[in-house]
């Protein structure tokens, strides 16, 4: 057992498996309570079941760690007031939540049905902004604490997965605001984008060349939780085995005024492209690159 959270109560959500079952080993092994949530689902999930959170918090407990099981549905105002609430009547307090629970439901954006678009942006949206109100509401009194959310690189966009790259690009906006909002409480909010090995990653129709396991992305995330990172906020980190990455933060690459204060249609059609421009999309090189491999019967790398 090591100290580097000792003391803390660490609420993980989708921690039943995978990266969110990685965390809350991870959390506990470095001396944090842990709330191990998990709706215990399948991936585009459907078929709940109970159990998969209490079999974390047994490894937790055989480890000679302490954690209790939150089988709620975080997306759900009251399932991620529940996550909290079990925080508090079990241990007194919550220093830190993260939300890795997530479904996928993957479709062509002109053939996705509502009920593929909203149960996905419920569960990794709207279930990252359950627990970090509930969460934030405490922090703010206590003047301390930390909300993680996950993201993705899909956050740039997806051929197949629209919802899940609208949740993921949406993450990232509630994490900065989050983090400019609460930032004169004492409380730090981050964004992880992960890539590791597990059963969302395996149907990735492309090979990985960066690619790691949930516990490297465990390993970061229990940094972020702790003291050491009292001064990171607002951040996104890609972690993919050894490495690490942040990406850029949002802003204005190039800008162009009219004459005379106004624009018309003609006059931006003769200004633009060349004074302003574009800025290039990586993912539509990529996603030539994947064509081009399909026609030639072959696997591209990314």
């Amino acid at each position: 057992m090591g100290n580097f959270l000792a003391g803390k109560v660490v609420a993980v959500t989708g921690a039943g498996r995978g990266i969110g079952r990685a965390v809350a080993l991870a959390a506990a092994a470095e001396g944090a309570k842990v709330v191990v949530n998990d709706y215990g689902v399948s991936v585009d999930g459907a078929s709940p079941a109970s159990e998969i959170a209490s079999a974390v918090v047994k490894e937790i407990e055989a480890a000679g760690g302490e954690a209790v099981a939150v089988a709620d549905d975080i997306s759900t105002m009251a399932g991620g007031q529940r996550v909290v609430d079990v925080a508090l009547s079990s241990y007194g307090r919550i220093d830190g939540v993260v939300c890795v629970a997530g479904i996928l439901r993957e479709r062509m954006l002109f053939n996705m049905s509502e009920e593929e678009w909203d149960p996905v942006i419920a569960t990794h949206l709207k279930g990252t902004f359950t627990v970090f109100r509930a969460a934030s509401a405490v922090m703010r009194k206590q003047r301390a604490g930390v909300l993680i959310g996950f993201t993705s690189g899909n956050h740039q966009g997806s051929v197949s997965q629209a919802n899940y790259s609208a949740a993921k690009g949406g993450i990232i906006s509630l994490v900065r605001s989050a983090a400019l909002g609460l930032n004169k409480y004492g409380v730090t909010a981050n964004a992880v984008a992960p890539v590791a090995r597990t059963r969302m990653s395996a149907n990735v129709p492309m090979e990985l060349a960066e690619m790691g396991e949930p516990e490297d992305v465990a390993a970061l995330v229990v940094y972020l939780l702790s003291e050491r990172a009292r001064e990171v906020t607002g951040q996104v980190y890609t972690v993919a085995g050894a490495k690490i990455a942040v990406w850029a933060q949002p802003r204005e690459l190039r800008a162009a005024y009219a004459e005379g204060g106004s624009w018309t249609p003609e006059k931006i059609a003769e200004f633009l492209p060349g004074s302003v421009g574009v800025d290039p999309m990586p993912m539509l090189v990529r996603l030539e690159e994947m064509e081009r491999a399909a026609r030639e019967g072959s696997r591209p790398n990314a």
